[in-house]
């Protein structure tokens, strides 16, 4: 089960996802995402746990409970959305 993570602190890492969400479960991965040219945290992420009923408690436990100072939401991630082609800018 993918899980989406938002309205993280910019200060939350991979590490801190994975630590808050292996308490209800496995974890495969953790990931905050980061902007290319900044280095810094765009303030959501993803956990991936391969046992649903897992992932399930783990949204029902930790969405709108605080992380880092921030109240964090947590949901189901949702199938990524084909894009258009980018356009060169020149």
């Amino acid at each position: 089960m993918n899980i989406y993570i938002g309205n993280l602190s910019y200060s939350v890492t991979s590490e801190d996802l994975q630590a808050a969400f292996a308490a209800h479960g496995e974890v495969l991965s953790a990931n905050v995402i980061m902007d290319r040219e900044t280095g810094r945290s765009k303030g959501f992420g993803f956990v991936e746990m391969p046992n649903s009923d897992e992932g399930l408690k783990a949204i029902q436990a930790l969405n709108e409970q605080p992380l880092s100072g921030r109240n964090i939401r947590v949901n189901e991630a949702k199938p990524r959305e084909p894009r258009p082609p980018r356009r060169s800018r020149y």
